[in-house]
């Protein structure tokens, strides 16, 4: 028996294997995404599948007996190459472009100069990929070139952090939304002049609402929205009494809202809305969603698991311009929930760094 399961599938051959893996991989993805969104092991997961896919097409076109669409492919695959590689090498002047209109429009503070610092630091080293440190600093000793390896090589390793962020970012846009919820919690954010409601969060009162009519028109009951925001120290008010006020001008009713009014970031909205939530119901056994703008949402999820809450998000539309700075400013967010993780895999980068330049130094190596 067993000698006829090997001969059946040494008979199918490389495309065989690759379709059977680029299956599982997807099943594997989507079970871990659908059970639970909120979890950064899903990026990685979704990029072996699509690679996967990549060498099923890749295998297919080269199976094939058109000598045309084989070269055509190659040529589609090598021009993606030189424009992926083009657009990492000038991403900087993205950056600049970028940071020059949320300076134009937005208020001149340090987290809206991001794209500003990251096009710096993408301007050097997209210099040190095309000339390598030998060709501005000619006269350096071959032990310290091998030492500042550990520049790029740590920049790659957060280039890929960046980017597994990206995916799980635009995957958690398109979660199915379940209109069976008990609570919806809305996010906070800074007021205009310390007492009004922003365009920003105007957007995320109003996506709240939206949701909240659509779940009533499906014949379910009409859910709960907990406004959640304290006072900053710049404010008049605190942020959830604002907001209040701003959804019962749209038409919802005072027993339809709960305040929670002294959270002061986002694990305290989600902390302190679950608490609210837990008391109104009774227990903690409820259905909640949570609304914040698109670029914020995957990074609010994370907190939210943090914590206990059971929910995930909605996001509500941001204007483009302001994408790039956010979702930087989001991924930092991340990044420092895992610091320690990071930090102990760059920390083995300059340590292997370290000990090839001490082994060049003392001429074990060439």
């Amino acid at each position: 028996m067993l000698n006829e399961i090997i001969a059946f599938f040494g008979r199918r051959g490389e495309f065989f294997y690759i379709s059977v893996f680029m299956l599982v991989m997807f099943f594997v993805f989507l079970i871990s995404w659908l059970v639970e969104p909120r979890r950064l092991i899903n990026g990685v997961f979704f990029t072996i599948f699509l690679a996967s896919v990549v060498i099923w097409v890749t295998v297919m076109v080269h199976k094939s007996t058109s000598h045309g669409l084989q070269r055509a492919y190659d040529l589609l695959v090598l021009a993606a190459f030189f424009l992926i590689t083009a657009l990492l090498i000038f991403a900087w002047l993205f950056l600049f472009w970028n940071a020059y209109f949320v300076w134009k429009y937005e208020s001149h503070t340090l987290p809206n100069l991001l794209t500003l610092i990251f096009g710096f630091v993408a301007l050097i080293l997209s210099l040190m990929f095309l000339f390598g440190p030998g060709q501005y600093l000619p006269r350096l000793p071959r032990w310290l070139s091998v030492l500042l390896a550990s520049i790029p090589a740590t920049a790659i390793y957060l280039s890929l952090v960046l980017y597994n962020f990206l995916i799980n970012l635009l995957l958690y846009q398109i979660y199915p939304r379940r209109y069976k919820q008990d609570y919806l919690i809305v996010l906070g954010a800074g007021l205009i002049n310390g007492d009004r409601v922003s365009k920003l969060l105007a957007a995320r009162i109003n996506r709240a609402i939206q949701y909240s009519n659509r779940q009533y028109q499906k014949g379910r009951k009409r859910p709960i929205i907990i406004i959640s925001g304290g006072q900053g120290p710049d404010e008049k008010i605190p942020e959830a009494v604002a907001m209040a006020k701003f959804a019962r001008k749209r038409g919802i009713k005072t027993n339809h809202l709960l305040i929670e009014d002294k959270s002061k970031n986002t694990y305290q909205n989600m902390l302190f809305s679950k608490r609210v939530a837990t008391k109104d119901f009774g227990s903690s056994n409820f259905r909640s969603t949570f609304f914040s703008n698109n670029y914020h949402i995957f990074r609010a999820a994370l907190l939210a698991k943090e914590v206990g809450l059971k929910a995930n998000g909605v996001g509500a539309f941001t204007r483009l311009y302001y994408l790039p700075n956010a979702i930087i400013r989001e991924f930092a967010g991340v990044f420092v929930m895992h610091k320690h993780r990071h930090f102990v895999i760059m920390g083995v980068i300059v340590l292997f760094s370290i000990l090839q330049a001490i082994l060049v130094a003392t001429g074990n190596v060439k």
